[in-house]
């Protein structure tokens, strides 16, 4: 571990070397490509460095409190050692867990997709209330969101909204958002004050550049029609509506928002590719492990991921037995607790995979 360490900073101070030259400077494209590396280095290089700061101060005091002729200078160095030693550890742990190979699109835009499951009218209720939480977790980071698609309900709710935030990392913090989330509450229209489940599912998809899918114009079916529900005067009045399908695979994508038809076809496009893109990862994971289907990330849509408990204002995801009692500031966009923990226990999982691999071989 410690010779990739050692690796990984001379790379680090080779980067830094580069990106002082005219010869990057000059140049965007490596200047970007090397600023990418450099942020992706910044992290375990500098928790590294912290590390073998330590460990020179803990090998100092493990040696003072051995060598010296000092008693007091002797106890002194033994309880700076055992303190050093207990930073040690955990420091180390974090190092392992920072080596792990970390998802190549996590640096990418994110489309989601956010569907009313069972429950009826509540179902797209909390659709609208999921969407809204997205949005406002957005804001916080100052993230551009955009509406893709959307089917409103007319009491408030998504029967679906497709939308994507544009920003660098947004796949890597919203990608654990993938699966069902199930409210339990008390509905405005409930006369006997009983509460009621409902599920709303999400869908997160890295979104896909045309290098990584190629769509055949021969494998896609365009249909137009005429809007429907809010959008302005054209609607009802002019073809702009849009229907992609694309016949191998059977998926259909359909896009109403803007008034222009080819603003429509070109949002479609956008999410189709980025479905194909999911469902090529899919299959290359089936055919890397059938027992990939790991707690956290999966995006698989009948795992019930997380429960929102509005009587308890309790907030529970399943997948790390993570429980917190707040409910509302979940609902305003405070997500960055599940999410450093998700991510934790992914790069655990992760690395519990390499180290049962390398035994294994």
């Amino acid at each position: 571990m410690f010779a990739k360490l050692a690796q990984l900073e001379k790379r680090y101070e080779e980067i830094n070397a580069l990106l002082a030259s005219a010869e990057v400077t000059t140049n965007p494209k490596r200047l970007r490509e090397l600023s990418k590396e450099h942020r992706d280095l910044q992290e375990v290089v500098g928790k590294y460095r912290i590390y073998r700061g330590l460990q020179r101060d803990y090998e100092g005091a493990q040696s003072l409190a051995h060598e010296s002729d000092d008693r007091e200078l002797r106890e002194m160095a033994a309880a700076e050692s055992e303190e050093l030693q207990a930073r040690l550890g955990p420091l180390e742990e974090e190092l392992k867990l920072l080596l792990v190979p970390r998802d190549p699109h996590d640096d990418r835009n994110v489309i989601v997709e956010i569907r009313a499951g069972t429950g009826g009218d509540e179902a797209g209720l909390f659709a609208g209330e999921l969407f809204r939480m997205y949005m406002r977790y957005a804001e916080r980071h100052r993230w551009p969101l955009e509406i893709i698609s959307s089917n409103a309900q007319g009491i408030g709710g998504f029967k679906e909204i497709i939308f994507q935030i544009s920003a660098n990392g947004a796949f890597g913090k919203l990608k654990y958002e993938g699966g069902v989330h199930r409210v339990q509450r008390v509905p405005a229209t409930e006369q006997s004050g009983r509460i009621h489940t409902s599920a709303a599912s999400v869908a997160v998809l890295p979104e896909a550049a045309e290098v990584d899918i190629e769509i055949n114009p021969n494998e896609v079916r365009f249909d137009v029609f005429r809007s429907s529900g809010p959008g302005g005067q054209s609607v009802n009045t002019t073809d702009s509506a849009v229907r992609v399908t694309h016949i191998p695979t059977g998926m259909v994508v359909q896009c109403q928002d803007e008034k222009s038809q080819l603003k429509n076809k070109t949002k479609a496009l956008r999410v189709l590719r980025a479905r194909l893109l999911e469902r090529k990862q899919a299959e290359e994971n089936a055919k890397i492990t059938q027992a990939r289907r790991q707690m956290v990330g999966s995006g698989d849509r009948s795992d019930k991921i997380r429960t929102y408990n509005f009587p308890q204002n309790r907030v529970t995801d399943h997948r790390i037995g993570l429980t917190v009692y707040r409910l509302q500031e979940v609902m305003d966009g405070d997500l960055d607790e599940f999410i450093e923990h998700l991510a934790l226990a992914e790069r655990t999982e992760k690395l519990q995979e390499e180290i049962s691999t390398a035994v294994d071989s």
